[in-house]
């Protein structure tokens, strides 16, 4: 019986969040916990995707409706797919980039990072990795181990130093992508189609912002939350925090 690509990719997209839902509940719950205790002393929690559609992850967050407004996304020119995906690549596979963009945000000790990279061996991202260790910023990694450890250490796109994301964060959610993102197999094709990696990134990171929200009002807060300005009373409800985050989120 024939079953059309289309049904094929729901099937693999359901079980892989639905594996994801299972097996990162705990982690997402930690660095849910993370994100809660600083937003209860008001501090901007960061998100940066340093990768062409890693970058997806980090706008995914990012004044959403129905999202904190305490998070900003650095979305830096670079590795922004905008600027051009071959410069995307190259700029992502710089040494040392990652630093620059952590002097721009001017991430501090005590800062708490979310480094979103499906693949977790680009130089952008473990040069941000490594600078947060070094400046005591805490980092939450959404990252797949499988991937980074199934790529050759030689592969060009490793960082020199051929270390993975989820070996140098503080806390890693797992998004579990396999080698190559793709997942769908066509007959009479040898590539796969239809990558995987946004739709557990954007899982992932969602979870994590409801499990944070829930804590906090759990624990008596009512954190500021973004309303869709598309929806009646958006513009206004959204004007009575504007100016507490104006200045603070460099995007905004």
């Amino acid at each position: 019986m024939y079953t059309s690509p289309m049904t094929k990719y729901l099937a693999q997209i359901t079980e892989h969040l639905n594996k994801l839902h299972d097996e990162e509940r705990e982690s997402v719950l930690q660095a849910a916990r993370m994100m809660a205790d600083h937003i209860k002393a008001d501090n901007i929690v960061y998100a940066y995707g340093p990768g062409g559609h890693s970058n997806l992850g980090s706008q995914e967050i990012f004044f959403r409706a129905g999202g904190l407004m305490h998070i900003s996304a650095i979305l830096d020119e670079g590795t922004l797919l905008s600027g051009g995906a071959l410069r995307s690549m190259a700029i992502e596979r710089t040494p040392g980039y990652g630093n620059i963009v952590m002097d721009d945000y001017g991430l501090q000790e005590g800062d708490l990072l979310i480094l979103i990279n499906a693949y977790g061996i680009n130089s952008a991202v473990i040069d941000t990795a490594l600078e947060a260790k070094k400046r005591g910023v805490k980092t939450i990694g959404v990252t797949s181990r499988k991937h980074a450890q199934q790529t050759p250490l030689n592969h060009a796109a490793r960082h020199p130093s051929k270390q993975n994301l989820h070996d140098l964060v503080d806390v890693v959610l797992d998004c579990k992508i396999q080698v190559g993102d793709a997942v769908l197999e066509i007959e009479g094709l040898e590539q796969r189609v239809a990558a995987m990696s946004t739709f557990a990134n954007a899982y992932l990171l969602n979870a994590l912002v409801a499990e944070t929200i829930s804590i906090l009002v759990a624990e008596g807060m009512n954190p500021p939350i973004w309303m869709s300005g598309n929806a009646a009373g958006g513009d206004e409800s959204n004007a009575r925090f504007i100016e507490r985050f104006k200045g603070r989120i460099k995007k905004l």
